[in-house]
């Protein structure tokens, strides 16, 4: 449910990021950068309930990782976040040709499989390195695609946003009213993105292992995609230090199980696509938004795992998800 907020809150908010993104967005982009940079290793040192937040997931995740050694990973991953947003402020003036400068693609036959079946497609991603960019350089360069959000409570600022994200002719979909619209879209052949690894409440997803552990995962891609016969694509962006560039790499097509019972399919299948980004976030562990609390939905009995006085759980001895009712899975199943 959106907070409610009075116009003088809304129309700071609004004239704050209007500030913050055309500072960093006058600036040359590596200057941008660096300050975008600067801001998440700040965000590090100021912010302790996300440092807080952070460490315990990483101590959840990695519980043989040294303390330091985590710590130093968090303030990678903020730091990785803050050159996300200077990278985000340049996009109202960059050009085609120099977002292909900053970008490239590996498994991009992944893709053009994938559109030779004749199918709608659905990018399963994650905030792990630039998603953001990688949907707006995807329409620049190549297609328009679809993406799901969930609208921000700021409507001035939505608006904002939204109009920077779809520059090039990519389309937004209010995950409240997503249900008929990404089933048209991807029965059409359309091209949908989706992040999945954010956690969910219970009557929107289904507990399925994430590292080790019960997370409350959407349950909407699995449903879509058994509706639809769309093929599942899992990619990220990661940056490359290497080459200075944004690497859009897409794994293959996570092909659907189907046993003929609808709830233990869309449970098989949105562990196996939590199991992919998984492995992803495993190759780049400093690139993945660690101070999102995304094992704060327990299954019933459990014991928050972010209260001060919560010890370790065992890892669990076996993968098999637990369902609960998903409330997209609901609203498909009446369309």
């Amino acid at each position: 449910m959106a907070k409610r907020r009075g116009k003088f809150q809304t129309d700071l908010e609004y004239a704050a990021v209007r500030v913050l993104l055309a500072s960093l967005g006058a600036l040359p982009r590596p200057a941008a950068v660096r300050l975008g940079r600067a801001f998440g290793r700040l965000t590090y040192l100021l912010a302790g309930g996300l440092r807080r937040t952070g460490m315990r997931n990483l101590e959840l995740a990695f519980p043989e990782m040294p303390e330091a050694e985590r710590a130093g990973l968090l303030r990678r991953s903020l730091a990785t976040l803050g050159r996300q947003l200077g990278e985000f402020s340049q996009f109202p003036r960059s050009t085609p040709a120099e977002i292909a400068r900053l970008v490239e693609y590996d498994g991009i036959e992944i893709l053009r499989e994938a559109k030779e079946r004749g199918r709608g497609v659905i990018f399963l991603t994650g905030h792990l390195g630039a998603w953001e960019v990688l949907s707006f350089a995807h329409s620049a360069l190549h297609e328009p695609i679809s993406f799901m959000v969930r609208r921000l409570d700021n409507p001035r600022v939505e608006t904002f946003v939204d109009g920077i994200r779809t520059r090039f002719g990519n389309k937004s979909i209010d995950k409240k009213m997503a249900a008929r619209s990404a089933l048209k879209l991807l029965r059409d052949g359309g091209t949908l993105g989706i992040l999945a690894d954010l956690n969910t409440q219970p009557n929107e997803g289904v507990f399925v292992p994430f590292f080790g552990r019960p997370a409350c995962t959407t349950s909407g891609i699995a449903v879509l995609a058994l509706r639809t016969d769309a093929s599942v694509i899992p990619v990220v962006a990661p940056w490359d230090e290497a080459t200075g560039r944004w690497v859009f790499r897409g794994s293959p097509i996570v092909e659907l199980v189907r046993t003929g019972d609808h709830e233990r399919d869309v449970e098989v299948n949105t562990a196996r696509f939590t199991a992919a980004l998984e492995a992803q976030i495993r190759k780049y562990p400093d690139q993945w938004m660690w101070i999102h609390k995304r094992w704060k939905t327990r299954p019933p009995g459990e014991p928050d795992l972010y209260a001060k006085t919560t010890n370790l759980l065992p890892p669990p001895e076996t993968a098999s998800p637990t369902s609960s009712d998903g409330s997209l899975n609901t609203k498909m199943q009446k369309l």
